[in-house]
């Protein structure tokens, strides 16, 4: 691929493949970043999950000191 100063103008035939390996190039990336923004998510849901256990224990643990101090 020739650089921006160059005097070489491709033809329809070169931007077409360069047109289809940005392509490649653009769907590459967009993938890895749908991977990233994916395991965010499921670390997240994984760690509301916790604190919704933890909340659930908290609440147990409260309601039988509540009991035995009656």
């Amino acid at each position: 691929m020739a650089g921006p100063n160059a005097t070489h103008k491709a033809g329809p035939a070169e931007l077409e493949v360069d047109i289809a390996r940005q392509r490649e190039a653009l769907a590459s990336t967009v993938n890895e970043l749908t991977d990233q923004v994916q395991a965010r998510a499921r670390t997240t849901a994984k760690q509301a999950a916790i604190a919704a256990g933890v909340a659930v224990v908290v609440a147990a643990l409260a309601v039988v000191v509540r009991r035995r101090r009656s």
